[in-house]
């Protein structure tokens, strides 16, 4: 059984820090509310605990993890080289829901980046991780606290659907705020490019780094520079067909095909949002997961109106977990 302690988000119990402290620097597993999701973090410098955690989630080692320290003062083992851009970043956005890819140290394992010459690195916002993170006092390695391709887990019982046995500790901070991954910025090449999108977006970017941009295709073969970049991810049990284009005609499209699936005696699902982006996010993979527990046959979804804020890591989210199920209505 996985050791579940309770923690007043705002002010983390000292004595339960610690000990979450003292187990991810002897190698074990513990997951812990960030600002986006629950992170399933262990120590980043220890090659073999990390190849336990990518066991613990059925995780394929192409796929590289985002390296999380107290604050920007710990860059300094993992990179390389360190532009002058990321102090500015660090101080608009850090604490907070932003990843930094760049050149990695040799101290990096190359189970954390997938082989990669490259590593992403972030400092969460969360009480509870700044606390664990500071009491720690090493980098932590920590994707999504869910098995593989799953939704990720915006609550500590989504956690434990999971990965209850399979983790030493979860430390429950109540739900996440922001409810989607962290955007992934990717600083290692010639223009900087946004490799996933958040909460902080492209529009907030291009004050410092005016080149910015959104990047292009689908993944290729082999290992990805970001988490989440694979063509099917964040996945509930039942198919999920997504309705694309003008909205109200996605949305009289959904409706038509949910009917004649009702009426062919499917059990259907409906993500139809009502609610700004920001509102859909924080809820989005917690309403995938209500889904799965009630046994649904298939998901027909719209994407929530407008096109700022988070409505791009919205659709991005979306349209992997769809995998390739996408209705166009222009």
């Amino acid at each position: 059984m996985t050791t579940v302690l309770r923690l007043t988000p705002d002010r983390p119990e000292p004595d339960a820090i610690a000990a979450a402290a003292a187990r991810l620097r002897d190698g074990g597993l513990v997951a812990f509310p960030t600002e986006t999701v629950y992170g399933l973090g262990v120590a980043a410098l220890d090659a073999a605990a990390v190849r336990r955690l990518f066991a613990a989630k059925g995780r394929p080692a192409d796929d590289p993890l985002i390296v999380h320290v107290a604050d920007a003062s710990g860059l300094g083992a993992l990179v390389a080289e360190r532009p002058a851009i990321v102090d500015a970043l660090a101080a608009r956005f850090w604490p907070g829901p932003l990843t930094i890819v760049l050149r990695r140290s040799p101290l990096v394992p190359n189970e954390v980046t997938a082989g990669l010459d490259t590593v992403a690195v972030r400092v969460p916002a969360h009480p509870v991780a700044h606390a664990l993170l500071a009491a720690a006092g090493i980098p932590v390695a920590a994707p999504s606290a869910n098995l593989f391709s799953r939704p990720s887990p915006t609550r500590a019982a989504h956690v434990l659907e999971d990965l209850d046995g399979r983790i030493d500790m979860l430390l429950d901070g109540g739900p996440t705020q922001v409810g989607v991954e962290s955007t992934v910025l990717d600083l290692s090449g010639d223009v900087p490019v946004v490799l996933r999108p958040g909460a902080i977006t492209l529009d907030m970017l291009r004050p410092l780094l005016p080149t910015a941009r959104l990047r292009d295709g689908a993944a290729t073969e082999g290992p990805q520079r970001s988490p989440g970049l694979l063509a099917r991810h964040y996945s509930p049990r039942a198919p999920l067909t997504l309705y694309e284009g003008a909205s109200e005609r996605a949305r009289e499209r959904l409706r038509k095909d949910a009917e004649a699936a009702r009426a062919a005696g499917r059990r259907v699902g409906l993500l139809v949002p009502e609610d700004d982006a920001a509102a859909v996010a924080a809820r989005l993979y917690a309403a995938l997961r209500e889904f799965d527990a009630d046994g649904v046959d298939e998901i027909l979804a719209c994407l929530p109106e407008g096109s700022g804020g988070l409505s791009q890591a919205v659709a991005d989210r979306l349209r992997r977990a769809a995998a390739g199920r996408i209705v166009r209505c222009d």
